[in-house]
């Protein structure tokens, strides 16, 4: 053999081994009504305030000859609380976390505890009117925010159990925030425009405006026959320190092993505290901390054509990216084009290996999930292929001991 067949043949041997994934396929799929449809707008239909949309078409992978996982049984899992629904609210960073936090607590003590997640999103409003207020309108006033905001107000205003505040009154099941924010929103436009930036009038309004829908958050709540603050509640008896919590990314704008800023409007408080690292590391913290009994809050991106709700799977098909080109700059081209965008936060609980890949089981909050039927076990849950983190979600919060073989990396 000559050396240009032999050329040839390297050539065509690299060829192969780039390409040898198996191609998926993709068909234009007809949307049809959900669990949104059939029970959210159900379930707050004196309330609506959406029109119903017309129905249209989407293009989605074909599932029929992908090997995905089945059933949640499939998975290795840490303890957690059952899924339950944020309903018609953009409230998934709450949820998410706070499904984490709860783990965490069991964790690390033992304690099974449901807390709430609406008292930690009453006093985000309040927080966000307050800057709202100090920034002259110069800060963003929306439904979502980022995991780090639990923590943050944790911190301010402590927290307690779901049985202490539920955030529904008058004998509502389903969170509807979309009157509530509509009027929020619209007040704080008429400070603006009037420059009426009275800090401590504008805060009271925002609180009657919670308080009518959501009803008045506690104060002082008992507990073995004591009355405690929900600071005290959080410190002593769940023993929960929320600085133990710390959120990583992995993007190139950004300088590798520094904190920066993850920037997107829900992080409105622009924290600059996130962990930014290779991606190689970012992939292996969570591959290695689920291993070990770690859960964590994930959030990123839930609009791709390889995301199909009715099947509960999320993986990268290879008519958008062969998973031997998801890189670092693939990850970054689609945050900076903003085809990756900050869309949902979830919670990743367990884990599976499927032909030599890991599969990871998420709990989630959102009507997606629950698209499968209530009879499903696996209603309020997605599996995510490891291929799927690695392009499309952006960050995750989890125990600072996580980052403990890694800290000494990053510059003060």
């Amino acid at each position: 053999m000559n050396v240009k067949n032999i050329v040839i043949v390297l050539l065509s041997g690299i060829c192969v081994l780039g390409f040898s994934q198996t191609k998926n396929t993709a068909t234009f799929q007809n949307i049809k009504p959900g669990y949104y449809q059939n029970y959210i707008l159900k379930g707050i239909e004196e309330e609506k305030t959406e029109p119903t949309p017309a129905p249209k078409r989407t293009f989605k992978i074909d599932l029929t000859n992908v090997d995905y996982p089945k059933s949640i049984d499939e998975f290795k899992t840490s303890w957690i609380n059952k899924p339950i629904s944020q309903g018609n609210t953009g409230t998934c960073w709450s949820f998410s976390t706070t499904s984490f936090y709860e783990t965490e607590i069991f964790r690390q003590t033992g304690q099974v505890v449901d807390l709430s997640e609406m008292f930690t999103v009453y006093w985000e409003y309040v927080e966000k009117a307050r800057r709202f207020v100090q920034k002259r309108g110069d800060s963003e006033f929306g439904e979502g925010s980022e995991a780090n905001a639990v923590k943050r107000m944790m911190k301010m205003y402590g927290c307690v159990r779901q049985s202490d505040f539920s955030g529904l009154k008058n004998g509502k099941t389903v969170h509807n925030h979309s009157k509530m924010y509509e009027e929020m929103s619209k007040y704080l436009q008429s400070v603006k425009t009037t420059g009426a930036w009275n800090e401590a009038l504008v805060l009271e309004t925002i609180k009657a405006i919670l308080n009518d829908y959501m009803g008045t958050p506690p104060t002082q709540i008992m507990h073995q026959n004591k009355s405690i603050s929900p600071l005290q509640y959080m410190s002593s008896v769940l023993k929960f320190n929320p600085d133990d919590l710390v959120d990583v990314m992995s993007f190139l704008e950004k300088p590798y092993w520094k904190q920066a800023e993850y920037e997107v409007p829900d992080n409105w408080w622009h924290d600059s505290t996130y962990y930014n690292v290779p991606l190689d590391v970012f992939m292996s913290i969570v591959k290695n901390s689920i291993r070990n009994g770690y859960t964590f809050m994930i959030g990123g991106d839930v609009s791709e054509a390889g995301f199909d709700s009715f099947h509960n799977v999320a993986l990268v098909p290879t008519f958008d990216i062969p998973s031997d080109y998801i890189d670092e700059n693939a990850r970054q081209f689609r945050f900076s084009n903003k085809t990756t965008t900050d869309d949902h936060g979830m919670h990743l609980v367990g884990y599976m290996e499927k032909n030599g890949k890991d599969w990871y089981l998420i709990k989630d909050s959102s009507s997606g999930s629950r698209n499968v039927g209530k009879e499903s076990k696996n209603f309020g849950y997605y599996f995510f292929h490891e291929d799927y983190i690695k392009l499309k979600m952006t960050t995750f919060g989890i125990h600072k001991d996580r980052l403990k073989d890694y800290i000494s990396k990053f510059s003060k």
